[in-house]
């Protein structure tokens, strides 16, 4: 005679329920407050240290200076939640502003260029996701060849060279204001309010949580999870190509140069904000908090005057402190469960 199992008993069912909701909101708590609070120390701190860092005017310099790293993070903490990162982010981006210069040069229309572009990121980011899936090779190889591969293709198509724009109006993003603030910093809060809406209310964004915390049992699931990486790569790539667009828009022309610490810059902000290099466990509005303190703290630095490689071992040390605490959330959250 077959025999079935028991469902699970309602008051347990509901017992663990509660208990999972505790954890969760335990970590959120620890995030929100722990992060905050780092946030509202260092703004303490320069407020005082500078009688020019609370005016209106650094505020949108802080908001203008970090938009193409937050723009890049947003797809990097997609990565991160996944169970992965992206280090080929540093060579999409020059890609992409390369090609952008390139194209308005061609005289192609700057909306169909800015598509373009975002496809040549895309597809940067598909073949990560498609090489790491299909291939079972570690993220970390993948991406960093590809960033090679990427950053070597900026310089090969452009000579080696800055390459101008012949049109000045491709640099819309960067010449137009709302209130002082540039049309690319609005661009970076829709990006982020676009993420975190994919992240807390699709199913897709439930799938990127699900993988991240345990791929085998995702795909034992019925989630394809092949699918859900990939298109995970797609996404911050095509992000990357973006943040290219932005640095071409400031700059006027596309350089093979820049972004060289996109990678490091948006990983960090990524972990500061709380989420965790195993997966499953992150968010956007702590990525916002990370991009936010990386960049305040290299204003506020700024604006007392601190030679750059003093703001370089900042920026590490940053890290470290992001990565000690998201291990104690880590902690305290187990206790909890």
């Amino acid at each position: 005679m077959s025999q079935t199992k028991s469902p699970l008993p309602t008051a347990d069912k509901t017992t663990m329920d509660a208990a999972i909701r505790r954890q969760k909101l335990t970590r959120l708590l620890l995030q929100v407050f722990g992060i905050g609070t780092f946030y509202l120390v260092v703004l303490v701190f320069f407020a005082f240290a500078s009688p020019y860092f609370f005016t209106y005017s650094n505020a949108t310099n802080i908001l203008t200076n970090v938009a193409v790293i937050g723009i890049v993070a947003m797809g990097q903490s997609l990565a991160v939640i996944s169970g992965g990162f992206d280090l080929s982010v540093a060579g999409t981006l020059p890609l992409g502003a390369v090609t952008y210069a390139i194209l308005i040069n061609l005289g192609i229309p700057v909306p169909v260029a800015m598509l373009l572009v975002l496809l040549v990121g895309a597809a940067v980011g598909l073949v990560n996701g498609l090489i790491i899936t299909k291939g079972k090779i570690n993220p970390l190889i993948v991406t960093l060849g590809t960033m090679s591969i990427a950053g070597g293709l900026a310089y090969t198509v452009s000579n080696g060279v800055t390459v101008p724009f012949m049109n000045y109006d491709a640099g819309v993003l960067a010449d137009h204001f709302v209130k002082g603030i540039s049309w690319y910093v609005l661009l970076f809060v829709g990006i982020a309010i676009a993420t975190a809406a994919l992240l807390r209310f699709s199913i897709f964004g439930r799938m990127i949580y699900a993988v991240g915390g345990n791929p085998e049992a995702s795909r034992l699931s019925g989630i394809r999870t092949d699918r859900v990486i990939t298109g995970v790569y797609g996404i911050c790539g095509a992000f990357a190509a973006i943040a290219g667009i932005v640095v071409a828009s400031q700059l006027l022309a596309g350089s093979a140069t820049v972004g060289s610490d996109a990678a490091l810059s948006s990983i960090a902000a990524v972990v500061l904000g709380g989420a965790s290099l195993s997966g499953g466990v992150g968010g956007i509005f702590g990525t916002l908090i990370g991009v936010l303190i990386l960049g305040t703290v290299a204003n506020g630095m700024a604006l007392l005057q601190v030679p750059s490689f003093y703001q370089q071992i900042a920026t590490g040390l940053i890290l470290l402190m992001g990565v000690g605490f998201a291990r104690l959330r880590e902690v305290l959250g187990r206790e909890t469960h």
